[in-house]
């Protein structure tokens, strides 16, 4: 099985109109077999995007059409290739009710989802700590150091993995060191080889699998995969189940650095 599991979709408000056939004939192009749609899940109720364009999330009158869509499609190409529904939710310390009543009523239309972590809270506010490099820096000012961040995110990963989200909850977590993504920008070493190994940890003793992401690698202050090589290594030697995924938001993206991933 040639799998990707994590693609967006043109339902993507910060993405690109690639539409839904051009994904999947690339896919099968490509040779790949089996593929989840995982587009932003329309942010919980009463949460308030703290990026410039509040457009994190897919917008809710969309949802169904999306659902509709690719029900469509996964008829038309069932002879060619496997492609599942799904949604990437976000965590969000504060909404947990929020997003449970969601999952309640909208994961039966699911065939795969993945959980992650974009916002972060500190006090009463909110930060989308992949936004860009300068809300990251100045964030960690805010808090006293970069290293305070690494904290509260990996904090924040494991309280999604403990989370009760009800029965739909997603069973993949992903880019579990997202934090990682500006670390060229902001230069600070910091070690949190030991904080992104109890995660991991953590998902092997509950069940979950992880996001094998391979978009870092394209990303101009990361350049490694979510999570880096060694803790990579590490999650198979824990025989961690992973699903790579290259979380493409336009189809020239989809798939990339498949074989840079499943060789090492």
């Amino acid at each position: 099985m040639k799998r990707d599991g994590h693609i967006h979709t043109p339902y993507c408000p910060h993405g690109s109109t690639d539409t839904l056939t051009q994904y999947i004939e690339k896919s099968i192009a490509d040779n790949f077999t089996d593929i989840t749609f995982t587009e932003h899940a329309p942010l919980p109720q009463g949460f308030i995007d703290p990026t410039p364009d509040q457009d994190s999330g897919m917008n809710p009158d969309y949802l169904m059409p999306y659902f509709k869509e690719l029900k469509q499609l996964q008829k038309k190409y069932e002879q060619a290739i496997r492609i599942r529904i799904g949604l990437e939710v976000d965590y969000i310390t504060g909404f947990e009710k929020e997003t449970t009543l969601f999952l309640d009523k909208y994961g039966q239309f699911l065939d795969d989802a993945i959980l992650s972590v974009h916002f972060l809270q500190w006090q009463d506010t909110y930060v989308c700590i992949d936004y860009s490099a300068e809300t990251f820096i100045e964030f960690a000012e805010k808090l006293g150091s970069v290293e305070d961040v690494y904290n509260l995110y990996y904090n924040t990963v494991q309280q999604s993995i403990h989370a009760n989200l009800g029965q739909f909850k997603p069973k993949r977590i992903g880019h579990p060191s997202l934090v990682h993504k500006f670390q060229l920008a902001h230069n600070v070493k910091i070690d949190d080889t030991a904080r992104i190994q109890q995660v991991l940890d953590d998902m092997k003793e509950l069940g979950y699998e992880l996001d094998l992401n391979s978009a870092g690698l394209s990303k101009t202050f990361c350049k490694e995969p979510y999570p880096p090589f060694p803790l990579i290594d590490y999650a198979k030697s824990i025989l961690l189940p992973c699903v790579f995924g290259s979380d493409a938001h336009a189809v020239v993206d989809l798939h990339q650095h498949y074989n840079v991933i499943l060789t090492k």
